[in-house]
């Protein structure tokens, strides 16, 4: 899937789910430019505002020396990715006729999305009360860690700090290890695809009313919302659920297993007892496997610690792919361990992995929607954009402005 400059022309877009549906992006970091990145995939025309006078922590880095101007060396490749197939206009909003000027922006929008700290955007006098009086059609989405209200409204999140508060990382990692928290930032992944739902389901409402809404999200119960037979456990059992690393309270055996060659593992489980049987006929029929405690589930779970040991003198002979190969030709769920440039290097990587041609800097590659339509509804993948490269063109298109009152702006220090 090739894309095009981010500033060309909106009407390749019109064929999409959202197209037509204008979206100004005050996001930064991780949580709100994922949702926004969401909502341009599906077409939406999204004008993220950026300011040269504080630049995106996620935004910049140091630039060599030697590197050609407007280079790709202007943004972090985490921004590349997930500021993609935006348009950027660069406002001072420490400015009255900066702040003059998101307003306009936001009367003439369909969505707006902030995940500043609670109250920054009632300081700036861009909150929703502010704004909706003047476009009672706008959706609003704030996306903090906390929300808006409650006593952690004002605590400032990082996904650390919010996979500590939730109890996610006592409920990863195995019983002896200290607290564990997953590698990837769970929280914003979550928050973003939360946010961007939720705006999907706005967009249906106002559909049918005529009306926006305002949309206050909290990044901590969209993860604790991801907990569901975790939760019941506490409920139900009145205990903190068990950490089980990478065994499972429902399969046995389960775990990763070390093959042959140097640090390579298979990932194996064993969901009911048919596949237990199976997944012995594959090792050979060996005599330990004949015990009658591992008839059952709970009997293999009783004995995971031996039964590991016996699994990895097997595996331990054999290549993780020989491993897997005769597992799943046995019916037995097993995939061998990639590190993640084999993903991107393997023959599915593909299907994961979308170039684009970046006339500055490049080619890229960057991950697309997990999923297709049998109509050609999604936008197609255009590279992240310039700081303000796009400050007189989506004012000409959103407000109608002339060259001469862009010029305006700039003397007045609102446009940086």
């Amino acid at each position: 899937m090739n894309g095009t400059e981010p500033g060309s022309s909106q009407a390749q877009r019109s064929n999409t789910i959202l197209a037509g549906i204008r979206v100004l992006d005050f996001t930064h970091i991780l949580a709100g430019p994922f949702c926004t990145r969401l909502l341009a995939d599906l077409g939406a025309d999204v004008v993220k505002v950026e300011s040269a006078t504080k630049p995106e922590r996620m935004g910049s880095r140091k630039t060599s020396s030697s590197a050609p101007p407007r280079s790709r060396e202007d943004r972090a490749p985490s921004f590349l990715n997930t500021n993609r197939s935006k348009r950027s206009i660069a406002i001072n909003l420490k400015t009255k006729a900066g702040r003059d000027l998101a307003k306009r922006l936001a009367a003439v929008a369909d969505v707006l999305v902030e995940n500043f700290s609670s109250g920054v955007m009632d300081r700036l006098e861009l909150g929703y009360e502010k704004l909706q009086p003047d476009n009672p059609k706008l959706i609003y989405i704030s996306m903090s860690g906390y929300g808006h209200s409650g006593p952690r409204q004002a605590w400032t999140s990082m996904n650390m700090n919010l996979q500590a508060y939730t109890g996610l990382m006592m409920a990863t990692g195995a019983k002896e290890d200290p607290p564990t928290a997953i590698a990837n930032s769970w929280n914003d992944y979550i928050g973003g695809l939360h946010g961007c739902f939720g705006i999907l389901q706005a967009l249906a409402g106002r559909a049918k009313t005529g009306l926006g809404a305002n949309i206050d999200l909290s990044q901590f119960e969209c993860s604790v919302a991801t907990f569901g037979p975790l939760l019941l456990s506490s409920i139900v059992n009145r205990t903190v659920p068990p950490r089980l690393g990478n065994r499972s309270s429902v399969a046995a055996p389960q775990g990763v297993y070390r093959c042959a060659g140097d640090d390579q593992w298979c990932a194996i489980s064993v969901q009911n007892d048919e596949q237990w049987l199976a997944f012995v006929a594959a090792m050979g029929n060996p005599s330990w496997a004949r015990d009658d405690r591992y008839t059952t589930v709970l009997g293999r779970q009783d004995d995971h610690d031996v039964l590991d040991t016996h699994i990895e003198s097997w595996t331990s002979g054999l290549s993780n792919e020989e491993v897997e190969r005769c597992l799943k030709d046995a019916g037995v769920p097993a995939e061998r361990m990639r590190r993640i440039n084999e993903v991107l290097e393997g023959p599915d990587g593909a299907q994961v992995f979308h170039p684009w041609d970046d006339p500055q800097g490049g080619g890229e590659l960057t991950t697309g929607v997990p999923f297709t339509f049998s109509a050609s509804l999604l936008a197609p993948l255009r590279p992240a954009p310039f700081l303000g490269e796009h400050s007189r063109v989506a004012l000409e298109e959103w407000l109608g402005m002339s060259e001469s009152e862009v010029r305006e702006l700039e003397d007045q220090g609102a446009l940086v």
